[in-house]
C-alpha cells in the first residue's frame, strides 16, 4: 500500500482539572456549538462562559477521577490498532486527532505532513455518522485541506461510518452477553440502548442519517446477540424549546420502571470509549434516576475501549479502505442547510454534565440578548433558532 497513515478522530476532553477551563473555552469558541449573529462576540463570550462554568465542570470531572480518560483510551486504541495492522504485515502509522483538546486535529495533521505519507485513512471513532460528530471533524479537515495545498499531494480516503461491521457487532454482543449473565435471570433483563441524541431538525431538515443508523445498529446488535430479551432504544440528549429524537433516556427509564421492570442493562451505543457521558451521566445520573424510580438492578455495558475483536475489525476496515477507491472529504455528506452541529446535552439545572453546556449557554443569552435586539430588531432566538 505504500506509506499509509490512519487518523483516528475523537472529541477530546480535559486531562486534568486545570485543563477544564481552557477546554471549555475551546468548546464554546466553536461557532458550531454557539452560533452568534456577530462573530466578534464568540471568543469574549467563550472566555466568560468558560470562566463561569469551570468550577462546576471541575466537580463533574472530579467525580470520575479528576479528568477525562478519553485521550488515554484513544491513544491505547491507536496503539492496539497499529499493532494489529503490523501483525497483518501492514507498516501503518496511527495518529490521534481531537476536536477540542490535545492532541488537536491540527497537531495530528502537522505530524502527518512531516511523515510524508502517500495515503491517509481518516477513521472517526463514532460508529454511526452524524453531522454533529464525524461531520464536524470532517468539515475541519476539509478546511485544513483548502488552506494548505500541499496536503493535496497526499491521497486520502474517509470512512464515514462502520456500525454494520461484523467485528464491531460481535464485540458489542459479547460485552452485552457478559453483563446479562451477571443477573440472576439473564433472559428477563431489559436491554436499554442509550444513544447520544440530536435535534429532530438535523434529521428532517439537514438530512442527518444518524437516527436511521442508530436504529439499524440496535437491530443488528440484538440479532447478533441472539437472546430473547426485550429492548428499548432511547436518546440521552435534549434541549428545551426544540424537539430532539425520542424517546428521551430519562423518560424511558421512568416508563420502564412504571411497567414493573426491575432489571435494566444500559448499552451506550454511540460510544466506543469511556468518558464523562458514560462514567458520570449514565453511571451516576441515570443510575440515581433508575433507583429512585424503582429499578434497583441497574448495570451498564462497558465501552469497547481496546476490546480485541473490535480492534481487529478496525484493522480490517483500514486495510480495506486503503486498498479501495478513495472517498474524499468533499464527497462526504454535507447538510442541506446551516444548523448548529454539535450534539448538545439536555436542558437542566444543577451541577450535572448536561447543565455544564446549558447553564453556560443561558449565561451567554443574558449577555447578548439586549445587544442583538437593539441592533437587529429581533430577539436572540431569531438567530439561534435551535436553542
Amino acid at each position: 500500500m505504500g506509506r499509509v497513515g490512519v487518523l483516528l478522530l475523537n472529541l477530546g476532553g480535559p486531562d486534568q482539572l486545570d485543563d477544564v477551563r481552557p477546554f471549555l473555552f475551546n468548546l464554546f469558541s466553536d461557532p458550531e456549538i454557539i452560533r452568534l449573529p456577530f462573530p466578534w462576540l464568540q471568543k469574549p463570550l467563550a472566555w466568560m462562559i468558560a470562566t463561569m462554568r469551570a468550577r462546576k465542570s471541575q466537580e463533574n470531572y472530579r467525580q470520575i477521577g479528576g479528568g477525562s480518560p478519553l485521550r488515554r483510551i484513544t491513544e491505547e486504541q491507536a496503539c492496539a490498532l497499529q499493532q494489529h495492522l503490523q501483525q497483518k504485515g501492514q507498516d501503518v502509522q496511527v495518529y490521534v486527532g481531537m476536536r477540542y483538546w490535545h492532541p488537536f486535529t491540527e497537531e495530528a495533521i502537522a505530524r502527518i505532513k512531516r511523515d510524508r505519507l502517500e495515503k491517509l485513512v481518516i477513521l472517526p471513532l463514532y460508529p454511526q455518522f452524524s453531522i454533529s460528530t464525524s461531520g464536524s471533524s470532517f468539515r475541519l479537515l476539509e478546511k485544513l485541506w483548502q488552506e494548505d495545498p500541499s496536503l493535496d499531494r497526499m491521497e486520502h480516503t474517509v470512512i464515514p461510518s462502520w456500525y454494520q461491521r461484523p467485528g464491531y457487532l460481535q464485540a458489542m454482543a459479547q460485552l452485552v452477553a457478559q453483563e446479562l449473565d451477571q443477573f440472576d435471570n439473564p433472559d428477563g433483563v431489559h436491554i436499554f440502548f442509550s444513544a447520544h441524541g440530536v435535534p429532530v431538525s438535523y434529521v428532517e431538515e439537514a438530512g442527518d442519517p444518524y437516527q436511521e443508523e442508530i436504529e439499524h445498529c440496535t437491530e443488528l446488535i440484538m440479532k447478533t446477540l441472539n437472546r430473547p430479551n426485550a429492548h428499548t432504544l432511547a436518546y440521552q440528549s435534549r434541549v428545551g424549546p426544540v424537539e430532539w429524537l425520542k424517546p428521551y433516556t430519562e423518560d424511558a427509564i421512568k416508563e420502564l420502571a412504571a411497567q414493573g421492570v426491575s432489571d435494566l442493562l444500559v448499552v451506550p451505543i454511540s460510544f466506543v470509549s469511556e468518558h464523562i457521558e458514560t462514567l458520570e451521566e449514565i453511571d451516576i445520573e441515570y443510575r440515581e434516576l433508575a433507583e429512585e424510580s424503582g429499578i434497583h438492578n441497574f448495570h451498564r455495558v462497558p465501552a469497547l475501549n481496546t476490546h480485541p475483536v473490535f480492534i481487529e475489525e478496525l484493522a480490517d476496515l483500514v486495510v480495506e479502505a486503503a486498498e479501495s477507491p478513495s472517498l474524499k472529504l468533499d464527497q462526504v455528506m454535507h447538510p442541506k442547510k446551516t444548523v448548529k452541529m454539535y450534539p448538545q446535552e439536555r436542558w437542566e439545572w444543577g451541577m450535572t454534565t448536561t447543565a455544564e453546556v446549558w447553564n453556560g449557554r443561558l449565561a451567554m443569552i443574558g449577555f447578548v440578548a439586549l445587544i442583538v435586539e437593539l441592533i437587529s430588531g429581533h430577539g436572540l432566538l431569531h438567530f439561534v433558532g435551535l436553542l
